[in-house]
């Protein structure tokens, strides 16, 4: 099964209400599709979103990336060798992370085609079906309590509260929720680089003197302020995660050396597809640091090819926040993986056992 094309669309659906955080307000997902095509008529699929304020990539700059550097070294290259494939594709050029884990995803499922087997079992095998929480955006109080009363009469036993605009008020917002949900689910906090590490301790603590219990919170300060994690991480009693902070293994060596923070989060399109989420969880296991495997603004797509990883690294990735497709209005994807509200089921079908992507605009290769 010899690689003989790589094309492009796009894929535009609507979410169900918009998606708010501290950087960045988003109501419909606008993802490029990157299908890979071989001589068995084989395809396989994979997604970038364009998250520039995480990952610096663009719609243009992800076709860009895998048309003129990804997809010359990769044609006529054969898919039963999928190390070598996946050293091109993060060899090409330099960060690019979500175009070149929309490559790798489409390359992970044409091996799984290749042998007939869902990637899950690929990949070491494991329980076919996982557990994901939700993520209520960050609004006026009401409005959170309510949004996160119909996630709890949902089915949803874990809840991702988004933060980090105003230290005051996101205060009393979480103290809101937890008092509408207490005892029905979990509550992770996720400020998106918000706070500083001052400011994270002052929260965190006064939400934990107030009886507060929450499972986690998420890269409470900027990217790049390492210390400042550690410092949060050293005051608190809550699990501090780390997300901005890490996008690859040596990212996750330096954090864990320093005792940062207590978990990792994973993300294709942070680590540039699935080989070196692999390496992350497997350093992480190495260390015993557990790890919560998570997606941007995507599909179905891109976010089975996580579900299957969840799956086969279930010892280590502890957490699921693969809520994408809850978040839309319509799956546009035929096959594969099925999610339904918290629960998210893997079929039988071959590589992530997509049949058809509805709605999928051609774009020029």
């Amino acid at each position: 099964m010899k690689i003989t094309d790589i094309r492009f669309g796009m894929l535009r659906v609507p979410l169900k209400t918009p998606f708010k955080t501290a950087l960045r307000t988003v109501d419909t997902v606008e993802d490029i599709v990157v299908s890979v095509h071989t001589d068995s008529g084989n395809v396989g699929y994979g997604e970038a979103a364009a998250t520039a304020v995480i990952t610096g990539d663009t719609h243009g700059s992800i076709i860009e990336a895998v048309r003129k550097f990804i997809a010359p070294r990769l044609i006529g290259e054969d898919i039963a060798d999928l190390n070598r494939l996946t050293q091109l594709v993060q060899g090409a050029l330099e960060k690019n992370t979500s175009a070149k884990a929309a490559v790798e995803i489409a390359l992970y499922d044409l091996w799984g085609q290749l042998y007939g087997a869902p990637l899950y079992k690929m990949l070491g095998g494991g329980d076919p079906v996982i557990t994901t929480d939700i993520t209520i955006s960050v609004d006026y109080i009401d409005k959170m309590v309510a949004d996160s009363m119909s996630a709890v009469e949902r089915g949803f036993e874990s809840l991702k509260i988004k933060v980090g605009k105003d230290i005051g008020v996101d205060i009393e917002r979480v103290k809101a929720i937890y008092a509408a949900v207490e005892g029905r689910a979990l509550l992770r906090l996720d400020a998106n680089q918000g706070w500083t590490a001052k400011q994270a301790v002052y929260a965190i603590q006064q939400l934990e003197d107030a009886g507060v219990r929450l499972e986690l919170v998420e890269q409470p300060v900027k990217a790049q302020d390492l210390d400042g994690m550690k410092y949060v991480t050293e005051r608190v009693h809550t699990p501090i995660m780390a997300d901005e902070s890490v996008f690859g293994p040596t990212e996750v060596i330096d954090l864990i050396r320093m005792r940062a923070a207590d978990i990792i989060n994973i993300k294709l399109m942070k680590t540039g597809g699935i080989s070196n989420a692999i390496r992350i969880a497997d350093i992480a296991s190495l260390y015993g640091v557990e790890c919560m495997i998570g997606c941007m603004i995507e599909t179905s797509i891109s976010v089975a090819a996580a579900v299957h990883v969840a799956v086969a690294k279930a010892s280590v990735i502890t957490k699921v926040d693969l809520d994408g497709p809850s978040l839309c209005a319509f799956d546009p994807v035929d096959g594969g993986v099925n999610f339904n509200e918290s629960e998210i089921s893997i079929t039988d079908a071959p590589g992530l056992g997509i049949r058809e992507i509805r709605g999928l605009e051609p774009l020029p290769g």
